[in-house]
């Protein structure tokens, strides 16, 4: 048997870089567009102080790096923001997706990096914020440039952004999913719910109770933990109408928006899916996109571009 030759090191004429408050995930793409790497690490912004960030990167990338030329690495989410590596300022809405004219270059001392941030975007009134979002939805728009509608990007924190002609015109964050990890891990409820399955019909039926009497809200958390007590509820039906309740009070609350206007969600998993079910229970129809995609699509475009702004 005749042995494989060494095809030796591969490495990428450019990376991307997706980097949250709790995770960093890199795509290696190569000079025909072809992803060579896809890798991930818990070195998120959150664990993070700023002269962590290089070597954080260099940790998952070091070996994809050419030598004797600086490899483009076009970053975006939370390493941007004021506790992250470098400080890339909001864009404001009404605006279309931040560009590589807006990103923000930082210094680097390996000069085999030579890396750009992507800005986030930020409204004024009422005040709210995102970053990496809106890198997925520039990916959105380049396949879907017209699209007038909402985009639903569920999350710890959830975004649900207006979209026109091009431009983000408004959105709204929700911290639907941020409440549900509090009060499923630390308030009394977390004493009944199922740690698995959630029980599907419990939760269409809390999204719609919810919807229809969004004041009730509070004494309604506190009836999931009564009824497991007295009444039979069990495990995987409390955590299907806690997780009803809470994403029914976030659709109570866009219910207005919602109404007449064409949904995408930016998600494929199984938070994603959830949402989509909520929404059908409530006679909304909405497409499910793959959020990785986008994100990828979104970096690249912005690659796509860095010649133009290259010294």
């Amino acid at each position: 048997m005749t042995p494989q030759e060494n095809p030796g090191p591969v490495t990428a004429d450019w990376i991307a870089v997706d980097w949250g408050t709790t995770n960093l995930r890199i795509w290696a793409i190569d000079s025909s567009g072809k992803t060579i790497a896809h890798r991930s690490s818990a070195k998120g912004m959150g664990t993070l102080a700023p002269h962590e960030f290089e070597p954080a990167l260099l940790d998952l990338t070091e070996d994809l790096l050419g030598k004797g030329h600086r490899t483009p690495v076009i970053v975006c989410g939370m390493a941007g923001s004021r506790q992250g590596w470098a400080e890339a300022p909001y864009k404001t809405t009404p605006c279309p997706p931040p560009s590589i004219e807006d990103a923000t270059i930082v210094a680097t001392q390996d000069t085999r990096l030579e890396v750009r941030i992507l800005p986030g975007v930020k409204q004024l009134e009422p005040a709210d914020v995102m970053r990496g979002e809106e890198t997925q939805i520039a990916g959105f728009l380049a396949g879907d440039h017209d699209f007038k509608g909402l985009l639903c990007l569920p999350g710890t924190h959830t975004k649900w952004v207006f979209l026109d002609n091009g431009q983000i015109t408004s959105f709204r964050t929700f911290m639907t999913g941020e409440l549900f990890a509090l009060l499923s891990g630390q308030s009394v409820l977390r004493h009944g719910l199922s740690q698995k399955e959630m029980d599907l019909d419990a939760f269409t039926k809390a999204a719609g109770d919810i919807v229809n009497e969004p004041a009730k809200f509070s004494a309604e958390l506190f009836g999931i933990r009564a009824a497991g007590l007295i009444a039979g509820f069990g495990p995987e039906q409390a955590l299907g109408r806690l997780s009803g309740l809470l994403i029914g009070a976030e659709l109570a609350a866009a219910h207005d928006d919602i109404a007449d206007l064409p949904i995408k969600i930016l998600g494929s998993d199984t938070l994603a899916r959830t949402y989509r079910t909520a929404l059908e229970s409530l006679g909304h129809n909405a497409e499910l996109l793959d959020a990785d995609t986008t994100t990828l699509q979104g970096l690249t475009l912005a690659h796509s571009s860095c010649s133009k702004v290259s010294s």
